[in-house]
């Protein structure tokens, strides 16, 4: 005898439905998730490169005996979420950073700058990097302080309007966020 609705495999229409909800699901926990770890490795450059200029300003405190001369923010463009271009070296707009030895390789998301102790001695130094990688209005900020004693270096402003203070940095002699208004959010808790 012969069966009339003989199964003979594949997949039915709700079991294929189930899948594609299921997907969905996962897809929608796993893509927000994505874009944030993306957010945090594009926020390294900044903390990376903070580290390398503390470095190079540690090897021109050596040779010289005192921190590189204040340098303006470079680039000068407001930060945004896309890169831009480094200038050349001598082309910075201030030779501060040119001094010590320091670029970036390629383009870069955040802009950098340096402030030395406000009364010009060169004993103290701030360096920060400023960027808005997530387009939304408000900037990140990443911070090093190097105080000589009681004498706490002067910050400088950024292209957008960001400027890293010893207080709000919290921590001198280490890389990390600054909270320079209490207003905003700025650093590793933006993402």
């Amino acid at each position: 005898m012969k069966k009339l609705h003989a199964r003979k495999g594949g997949f039915t229409l709700i079991e294929l439905m189930i899948v594609v909800a299921i997907i969905g699901i996962l897809a929608a926990i796993a893509i927000p998730n994505f874009l944030r770890f993306q957010l945090k490795a594009k926020s390294s450059e900044g903390k990376t490169n903070i580290a390398a200029i503390r470095t190079a300003e540690q090897s021109y405190y050596s040779e010289f005996g005192v921190y590189v001369s204040t340098a303006n923010a470079t680039p000068t463009d407001a930060p945004t979420s896309a890169k831009v271009s480094w200038p050349g070296s001598g082309g910075s707009p201030d030779p501060g950073l040119d001094r010590i030895g320091w670029s970036p390789e390629g383009q870069v998301y955040f802009n950098y700058m340096v402030g030395i102790d406000a009364g010009g001695v060169g004993t103290a130094f701030m360096a920060s990097a400023e960027a808005d990688i997530d387009a939304n209005g408000t900037v990140q900020l990443w911070g090093y302080h190097r105080p000589a004693g009681a004498t706490n270096a002067a910050p400088g402003t950024h292209s957008g309007g960001g400027s890293c203070t010893v207080a709000g940095l919290g921590v001198s002699n280490q890389v990390g966020p600054c909270d320079a208004s209490g207003a905003a959010v700025f650093g590793q808790s933006e993402f």
